[in-house]
C-alpha cells in the first residue's frame, strides 16, 4: 500500500478493512515531523514507516493518538520518537494492559474478526501508555507548520482528539464521527455538537479514521443525518 498526499505537508496511509486498521497520518514540519495514530501492532506501524522512508520522508518524532482504540494504539510499543495522549486515553489504555496481564489475550482476539486476523500465528499483544499526557488542547509547531490537538465530545468514545493543521486545512478526525463498537450506533445529541465544532474548524478536507477524505460540508452533512 502506498501513501497518498493530501496537502504540501500531509500525508496518509490508507485505512484497510480486513484487519480494521485506520488511517495513519503524516504531517512534515520544516524542524520536525509528527503521525496521527499508532497504528493497530508493530506490522502496521512498520509496513507504515516502509511507506514513509520509500517517499524520502524521516520517521514521526511525535505520534498523537485520536482516541485508545486498539486498532489505533496497540502498535505504540514499535513507534519511534514518543507519544502523545490525553489522560482519558491513558486511563483506557492502562485498564486494558491490567486486564490482558489478568485474562491472558483471548477475550481481546474473541472481540473481531479483525483483530484475529491482525495477531495471527500467535502475535503478541502489547499495550502501554502514551510517554506524554495532554490535559486538553494543545498548539504544536513542527517549523512553520502550527497544529492544534483539542478533545472533542463523540458519539464514539470519551476520548476523542481532533488534530488541525490549520495552514494546510486539513483535520484528522480519528473515529470521533463513528458510532458506538460494537453495534456502531450514534447518539444525535453528541452528533451536533461535534458537527459545529468541525464546522467552526479552518479545515476544508476531513479525514476520517476508516474512510477516504471528504470535505467539511461532507463530514458535517453525515454526522447531522446520523
Amino acid at each position: 500500500m502506498n501513501l497518498q498526499r493530501l496537502t504540501r505537508r500531509v500525508w496518509f496511509y490508507p485505512f484497510e478493512e480486513e484487519r480494521d486498521r485506520p488511517n495513519l497520518g503524516y504531517i512534515r514540519g520544516d524542524n520536525w515531523s509528527l503521525a496521527v495514530d499508532a497504528g493497530h501492532s508493530a506490522e502496521h506501524v512498520a509496513e507504515f514507516y516502509s511507506a514513509l522512508e520509500q517517499e524520502g520522508l524521516p520517521l514521526p518524532n511525535l505520534t498523537v493518538l485520536t482516541h485508545w482504540h486498539w486498532d489505533h494504539t496497540f502498535g505504540m510499543h514499535a513507534v519511534h520518537g514518543l507519544c502523545l495522549a490525553n489522560s482519558r486515553t491513558n486511563a483506557h489504555l492502562t485498564d486494558f494492559a491490567d486486564r490482558i496481564r489478568r485474562e491472558g489475550a483471548e477475550f481481546f482476539l474473541d472481540m473481531h474478526a479483525s483483530i484475529r486476523s491482525e495477531y495471527r500465528d500467535g502475535r503478541p499483544v502489547i499495550v502501554k501508555a502514551a510517554d506524554i499526557v495532554c490535559p486538553g488542547e494543545i498548539l504544536l509547531n513542527a517549523g512553520n507548520c502550527p497544529i492544534r490537538v483539542f478533545p472533542a465530545a463523540s458519539p464514539h468514545t470519551d476520548d476523542c482528539m481532533l488534530v488541525e493543521i490549520p495552514g494546510e486545512k486539513v483535520l484528522f478526525l480519528g473515529d470521533a464521527c463513528s458510532g458506538v463498537f460494537p453495534t456502531w450506533e450514534k447518539d444525535p445529541a453528541k452528533c451536533r455538537p461535534l458537527a459545529s465544532l468541525i464546522k467552526g474548524a479552518a479545515a476544508e478536507i476531513c479525514l476520517d479514521g476508516h474512510w477516504s477524505p471528504l470535505s467539511k460540508e461532507e463530514t458535517v452533512q453525515d454526522l447531522l443525518l446520523s
